[in-house]
């Protein structure tokens, strides 16, 4: 396959191009970046294919990103991806958007029963019988000039995502096309979901072990970390490590003395933030009872796992008839909050992450099958 390859290396030739791409039924995208000791990913290089051009888009040279966000934003655009969670971070970042609407490759091809969380080269291979080289995944994108080989690997990954993109539209019907896109919508709004701070407290490993008066020292000490790794632009563990933040909620130290015996609690972590996490706590702790978060479930007990799996054979059941992967069809962190709504003795609540498609097509069944549940 030869690739045209195209430079765009300055606002005038970004606004040029995306004028025209605001223009198509569809645009291929990726993204290199290097993420090490960073809280961001550091973008390398966009790539943009339009079907018939390949165009490198060099984001240390661009200042002006509008024209490509208004793209993003363009509903009549759809923007192909291939498991794309890393990439819309990068791309909001650079240009402040998210790709709206948007095709994701990777679930395209579960919906089509060829396999699950497939990788892009897999896929690529079994769709269109080309090996890509995978050599340059792990490479130096921000060094300059890159490589011919990074060039070439960069190229191939959005010029073959557009025959891809055209060989899934082929085979899906238009049910399940609305269904991929559906997915779309959900993971781009996943992803802005995840931006409040005070929020991440509720993923801490064990936060249910915890009243809500710890619970809500947690809350502010998640917070505080987020935003001073977000501020500082390094990694969370490097503020502090989750496991300190679940210690310091656990046993509530309001002295420097107190701060050593906890689980992972650095010497390097105790002198330079010790003082703060004191101050954190001590203002936490003296907030009323009515700012307190409602205590986390507790883990459902092992009995319930013969309820889940009757849940699960739902979704099993209706993957089978219309020949979707059956990974697709219910994530266990839906299951397991639609047990939780009532389990054991009932009524159940079917939660509002069941959404969509699988609300309309499984809801019913899946509260069919929970009468009875002893």
């Amino acid at each position: 396959m030869s690739i045209e390859i195209n430079w765009i290396c300055n606002d005038v030739q970004l606004a040029q191009h995306c004028e025209h791409w605001n223009t198509l039924a569809f645009i291929a995208l990726d993204t290199e970046f290097i993420r090490v000791d960073t809280f961001y990913p550091i973008a390398g290089l966009l790539q943009v294919s339009d079907g018939e051009s390949t165009y490198l888009i060099d984001p240390l040279l661009i200042q002006e990103w509008q024209p490509l966000a208004d793209v993003l934003s363009n509903a009549q655009v759809v923007k192909v991806l291939h498991a794309c969670g890393e990439d819309l971070e990068v791309l909001a970042l650079l240009t402040g958007a998210v790709p709206q609407p948007l095709f994701d490759t990777q679930v395209a091809a579960g919906y089509l029963n060829l396999g699950f969380s497939m990788g892009y080269s897999r896929l690529v291979q079994q769709l269109l019988d080309v090996e890509l080289p995978k050599g340059e995944t792990r490479s130096d994108w921000l060094q300059r000039p890159l490589s011919d080989l990074q060039v070439l690997y960069a190229a191939q990954d959005t010029a073959y995502l557009v025959d891809v993109y055209q060989v899934l539209m082929q085979q899906l019907s238009a049910q399940k096309l609305a269904w991929v896109l559906e997915d779309g919508a959900l993971s781009v709004a996943s992803y802005l979901d995840t931006s409040d701070p005070y929020e991440l407290w509720r993923s801490v490993k064990l936060a249910w072990k915890l009243s809500p008066k710890q619970l809500a020292v947690l809350r502010e000490l998640s917070a505080w970390r987020e935003l001073q790794a977000r501020e500082r632009d390094v990694p969370r563990n490097r503020i502090v490590r989750e496991s300190t933040l679940w210690a310091l909620a656990s046993e509530l130290p309001s002295e420097m003395a107190d701060l050593a015996p906890l689980d992972d609690m650095h010497p390097r972590i105790m002198r330079q933030e010790g003082a703060t996490l004191l101050k954190i706590i001590k203002r936490a702790r003296a907030l009323p009872e009515a700012q307190w978060p409602d205590a986390l479930p507790e883990p459902l007990p092992i009995e319930a796992s013969k309820v889940l799996k009757r849940l699960r054979k739902v979704g099993l059941e209706l993957g089978l008839e219309l020949d979707i992967a059956p990974e697709l069809m219910l994530r266990k962190k839906i299951l397991e909050e639609l047990l939780r709504s009532g389990y054991p003795d009932g009524p159940y609540q079917l939660p509002e992450s069941l959404q969509g498609w699988r609300r309309e097509l499984m809801g019913a069944a899946l509260l069919e099958s929970l009468e009875g549940v002893q």
